[in-house]
């Protein structure tokens, strides 16, 4: 009489408990990888914006708000790939402690770790779902108009009253006694302003900035000053009188006039589809997609590589992630520039990755099988 399974696949209270046991060890690792990598993007992006703020590009009551955004427009991103290293931690982990091998003797095989992995990710897709397609390209729309902003305002922030502030290579050097209570204007401004040899010095008791975005140029406009200019060590000075005189401060991109594809919101781009369109659409379809297929892979690739050292199948498992995300954004850019149809787009890369599974899936079998050839006599 052969023995009967400890575990009876009817016995769903016990299945339960095994199933809600796995998602609990998935959730640990999810938790733990999902912190580091974003501690280590915001701390990365912290340093570059303090860069910014010390240059006088960025306000510093930008910085956190700008981390915060910059934190959900790359959760798109951080979150699967979380949840693919997630899975397969924690199928290693119970794989060395034989418990999957206990299970596996229980009757609960290969499909019910699928089917445990599948469950989890359509947990997880619900806020991913929310974060992919409303929240991070709010938060991209927020960051660029922040951007515009901080260019706008990057001279005023960048100025205190009684301090020296050097523009252009040190070509003008500026110098304010004080700055009105909404930062816009200024009192008792001097400029000095070096040029082909010369010497130019501008006072006024007050002055403005002013900036064309068209053009992304830079001025400050004195108002009911005095200019002079000359060489230095001779007396030939140029003294002139002015009402409103501008001088130009720097001269950077032009601050773009719509938004970037990945700032557009779904609604948009499912009412207008052009390549482009289509193509950021897609992306954000291939997240959610992305995220059950990399779910099925670690379980498949943690089954097929047991007997690997554990930082080989690490390894093994983000090649096979970094070949997929590449794939997919260079089908992405092939979309937009009108080199791929927009009905093939991403879809083939899914496809792709789906046959990998299967062949991981038929893998062990294919080894098992052997040839017979009948000898003829």
């Amino acid at each position: 009489m052969l023995p009967q399974p400890l575990v009876h696949r009817n016995n769903c209270r016990t299945v339960v408990i095994i199933e809600r046991y796995i998602q609990q060890e998935i959730f640990r690792y999810l938790v733990w990888l999902a912190g580091l990598l974003f501690l280590i993007l915001m701390s990365h992006r912290f340093v570059d914006y303090l860069a910014d703020a010390a240059a006088g590009k960025l306000a510093g009551e930008l910085i956190f708000q700008m981390l915060g955004l910059k934190l959900l427009a790359n959760m798109p991103t951080l979150l699967p790939v979380s949840l693919y290293l997630a899975i397969l931690l924690a199928y290693g982990r119970l794989l060395r402690d034989s418990e999957l091998t206990i299970m596996g003797a229980a009757g609960l095989g290969l499909r019910f770790q699928l089917r445990v992995a599948t469950r989890f990710t359509a947990l997880f897709a619900m806020p991913l779902a929310l974060v992919v397609f409303y929240l991070a390209p709010w938060a991209e729309a927020t960051i660029q108009s922040l951007e515009v902003r901080a260019q706008q305002e990057a001279d005023i922030s960048g100025l205190s009253a009684g301090q020296f502030r050097e523009f252009g290579d040190g070509e003008r050097i500026v110098y304010i006694e004080g700055l009105t209570p909404d930062g816009n204007a200024m009192t008792d401004v001097f400029l000095q302003v070096r040029q082909e040899g010369q010497l130019g010095v501008l006072s006024s008791d007050q002055a403005r900035f002013d900036y064309e975005p068209t053009v992304g140029t830079r001025y400050i406009v004195f108002a009911d000053g005095h200019r002079y200019v000359g060489r230095p060590g001779q007396l030939d000075y140029e003294i002139t009188d002015y009402a409103t005189y501008s001088v130009l401060l720097s001269r950077s991109q032009a601050v773009p006039t719509s938004l970037d594809l990945e700032a557009r919101s779904t609604l948009e781009l499912l009412r207008n589809r052009d390549a482009g369109k289509y193509a950021e659409l897609q992306w954000r379809l291939a997240v959610m997609i992305g995220a059950f297929l990399l779910a099925l892979l670690a379980v498949m690739l943690n089954r097929v590589f047991v007997k690997q050292k554990q930082y080989l199948s690490i390894f093994i498992a983000m090649l096979f992630y970094f070949l997929y995300s590449n794939l997919l954004s260079i089908s992405k850019t092939m979309v937009v520039r009108e080199v791929l149809p927009p009905w093939l787009g991403l879809w083939w890369v899914h496809g792709l990755m789906a046959g990998v599974i299967l062949l991981l899936v038929g893998l062990p079998y294919l080894r098992g099988w052997r040839p017979r050839f009948r000898v003829r006599h």
